[in-house]
């Protein structure tokens, strides 16, 4: 290869690659609109931002994968979370989590309910964008159980239902991070230990506003309406007939994806 030829390829590689630049990044710049949910951004979202900045939450937590590591990724707490839920949590976090059992806990920043409803709605509104699946998986808390070993996880892809519901339950669903199945061990929402056994029951509890008639069905009401029925002795409720769990399970899975988490939830006697 001459010396011409050399310097030809490298003009042209140049060239071609300065081009592919300029498109891809007018791409990009002609899709934030759409990616970011820019029709969301309303003034509380805006003051929103501003909380989370003047509080500095990202000393201690991430959002879209950036910030500090100390504290759980906070781009899906919405969705996962509920906003009932956060309002309370915001107000007083050692309601629900305390240094002695969980070995941290977030300070009482003394925020208003003005900043704390302008600061669950930027949160909301960064849970919209387009991340591209980022981040990878659901915020983990102390307590939740363990990823990646074997026989915990579930088989998203099993021909068992109970195995995708259990995948489902650790992962994509994120129902471990707030109910632990352990006996006596709470985290956000109360212990589904022996939640097999307790469903039948619970439908003719005076407190049950549903509508099912056996455990299978209050299982399934649990999921997309868990106002129907509120555990008792907990930080469960957010004011009457309305739980912290949030109510957008009904939409957000899939009815077969429900079927595969109460077949999952039977499993535990």
């Amino acid at each position: 290869m001459t010396k011409a030829t050399t310097r030809g390829f490298f003009f042209a590689g140049t060239v071609f690659f300065v081009i592919l630049f300029i498109l891809l990044s007018v791409h990009t710049h002609t899709t934030i609109a759409a990616r970011t949910h820019e029709e969301g951004l309303t003034e509380s979202v805006r003051r929103g931002e501003h909380v989370w900045g003047k509080y500095n939450c990202e000393n201690c937590h991430t959002l879209l994968g950036e910030g500090a590591y100390y504290a759980p990724d906070l781009t899906q707490i919405v969705s996962q979370r509920g906003p009932a839920y956060l309002t309370q949590f915001l107000a007083d976090p050692s309601k629900f989590y305390s240094e002695k059992r969980d070995g941290r806990l977030m300070p009482t920043l003394g925020l208003s309910p003005d900043e704390i409803a302008d600061v669950v709605a930027f949160l909301d509104w960064v849970g919209h964008i387009d991340t591209n699946g980022w981040p990878p998986r659901p915020i983990l808390v102390s307590g939740v159980s363990s990823r990646g070993l074997p026989g915990v996880e579930g088989v998203a892809t099993s021909a068992d239902a109970s195995s995708r519901g259990k995948a489902l339950f650790n992962g994509a669903g994120a129902c471990a991070t707030c109910h632990s199945i352990e006996s006596g061990v709470t985290l956000v929402g109360p212990s589904l230990a022996g939640i097999a056994k307790n469903a039948p029951e619970r439908i003719h509890d005076p407190q049950y506003k549903g509508g099912a008639i056996d455990g299978d069905g209050y299982l399934e009401e649990s999921i997309v309406k868990p106002g129907a029925f509120i555990v008792a002795g907990g930080n469960y409720s957010a004011g009457p007939g309305k739980s912290l769990m949030p109510d957008t399970y009904g939409t957000t899975l899939k009815p077969e994806q429900v079927k595969d988490l109460v077949a999952y939830l039977k499993s535990l006697l």
